[in-house]
């Protein structure tokens, strides 16, 4: 599903990755962690295609079989829209539309029909519990709603892979243990694959498979047997 090979990442002379290289079966949940300026958000940016690396000997990364260093600017786009959703540790709705029209935006960039997409956007609300709110507007919904809804948009293209920063770094307890729960829950009804990087060390122990970053490498790879 995802194939790595020696990636690196400079930042001026700053050397952030250091010839990283993973494998990620599909359906698989991986987390990555690490202490903080380990490299973990850079390298789920660059397999994210939000940034790419220094092109070194052998560097290549592979989603699906496709391989995104080879791709232009515009068809790294249009793989991204259609093929990887993003969740993030700040929501990043749009303040000026519902929720109904957050989730939408995503199958709209991508031109899919105004009434499939809408009818598409109320059935994820309605699943992850939201269908008496999906008219509100960001500012009326609790902080976990948001990050709800921020899933629901994640999920409107029917991505491949799901790639969530911190998903869970501005929600109370509770409501991060839900939303660890649904995660394992879209995994098996929908059969995304997803990157996590964290913080949490209950949602990181949860994961398949935990990375272990440590100064632009990863050091360790924990099979878990109290996954999901």
């Amino acid at each position: 599903m995802i194939t790595a090979k020696n990636i690196h990442k400079f930042y001026e002379k700053l050397h952030v990755l250091k010839g990283v290289n993973l494998h990620i079966k599909k359906g698989e949940i991986v987390s990555i962690v690490g202490a903080s300026g380990a490299g973990k958000t850079t390298l789920l940016q660059l397999l994210g295609t939000l940034d790419t690396p220094k092109l070194s000997t052998g560097s290549d990364i592979q989603i699906n079989g496709e391989s995104i260093l080879k791709m232009n600017d515009a068809t790294v786009s249009k793989f991204r829209n259609l093929n990887l959703g993003f969740i993030f540790q700040f929501h990043q709705l749009l303040p000026e539309f519902t929720a109904l029209e957050n989730v939408c935006i995503p199958a709209f960039i991508a031109n899919k029909p105004k009434n499939e997409t809408e009818t598409e956007a109320e059935r994820l609300l309605t699943y992850l519990g939201l269908k008496e709110r999906m008219h509100h507007k960001p500012s009326e919904l609790s902080g976990g709603e948001q990050q709800r809804v921020a899933v629901a948009r994640a999920l409107i293209n029917r991505p491949a892979v799901i790639f969530a920063d911190e998903p869970c770094g501005n929600l109370d307890s509770h409501t991060a243990e839900n939303l660890h729960q649904l995660f394992f829950k879209l995994r098996d009804e929908f059969g995304q694959t997803f990157v996590i990087v964290t913080h949490n060390e209950q949602l990181a122990n949860m994961a398949d498979r935990k990375l272990v970053m440590v100064d632009g490498r990863i050091k360790d790879e924990i099979i878990n047997s109290t996954s999901v």
